[in-house]
């Protein structure tokens, strides 16, 4: 399987395969995906966005909002369960750290996945606060 990681502007991808990497991946269960206006936006918001493709087709994404210089909050990532734990999301997280370099990358960590990510480099931290609207 040859897969392609680039960044891509979340203004130019579209949406409807956004929607179905989101439900292929399971990330759809924590995302807003019914409502359609609210994706476009978080879409076409997030200042950094890495992709990958699969013969032209979307099967992963990194998610983030940069400020480039301190820190990345990587709000998403998401890969078909058809392509899950074949590298695709380490590789998304070193592309998202490479167009931020000196950034460090704060995220929530889906509830299955609380395990993996000190396996890979991340750290525990207890003191993250989330307010809802």
């Amino acid at each position: 399987m040859t897969w392609h990681i680039e960044r891509e502007n979340g203004v130019d991808l579209d949406l409807g395969a956004v929607l179905a990497l989101y439900r292929s991946s399971g990330l759809g269960a924590r995302r807003p995906i019914a409502e359609a206006g609210r994706l476009a936006a978080m879409v076409r918001n997030a200042n950094l966005v890495v992709t990958c493709r699969v013969g032209g087709e979307l099967v992963g994404i990194a998610r983030s909002i940069s400020d480039f210089s301190y820190v990345t909050y990587l709000s998403d990532i998401a890969v078909d369960r058809a392509y899950q734990r074949s590298g695709i999301g380490r590789a998304l997280i070193t592309a998202t750290q490479q167009e931020a370099p000196q950034a460090k990358i704060v995220l929530l960590s889906a509830p299955a996945a609380v395990d993996y990510y000190p396996h890979i480099g991340f750290t525990r931290h207890d003191s993250a606060w989330v307010r809802n609207p």
